[in-house]
């Protein structure tokens, strides 16, 4: 991506019920169901999207949605990164790192200490990209159980100490 392009590139939080997210979110639920089983595909809905503990960012370029992610607080203090997907004519373009470090930062300014997510073992894309930015495996966690096609991870996140005046 050119400097240009990095500059009409913006994530920002957003309500994800509008026609374009729409769009993106049923061909993210397309490529899923391409590659699993529906039981094993565990992904929010636009309602469920809307809920308050939820934070959904957007990418755009050039204005256009090309990118999605939420961050979705647990009542046990961590959160879990949720919709993570970028449309296949933006990938390559390390959008899902600038996604995750947005996430991160929401996640950061509302106490959160842990991430975590689950994935699949046919996205080896998305596992390389988590990995390299310091999330580990672990068991299942929240409401989700064994399932052999599924990727759980984690990763601690400390916030920066407040700058005194």
């Amino acid at each position: 991506m050119t400097d240009g392009a990095e500059t009409m590139m913006e994530i920002t939080v957003e309500n994800p019920d509008q026609p374009e997210v729409h769009a993106l979110l049923a061909a993210s639920d397309a490529y899923m169901a391409s590659l699993y089983p529906a039981e094993s595909n565990h992904m929010f809905d636009v309602d469920a999207l809307k809920r308050p503990e939820v934070t959904f960012v957007v990418a755009r370029f050039a204005g256009h949605v090309v990118g999605c992610g939420a961050v979705v607080k647990s009542a046990q203090g961590w959160a879990e990164i949720k919709r993570m997907f970028v449309s296949p004519a933006a990938r390559g373009q390390k959008l899902g790192r600038r996604l995750l470090q947005k996430l991160e930062a929401i996640a950061v300014e509302r106490g959160v200490t842990l991430l975590r997510l689950e994935t699949g073992v046919k996205q080896p894309e998305a596992l390389s990209l988590y990995r390299s930015v310091g999330f580990t495996e672990i068991g299942p966690f929240g409401p989700y159980g064994h399932d052999p096609l599924s990727v759980f991870m984690e990763k601690p996140i400390v916030s920066e100490p407040a700058h005194t005046k």
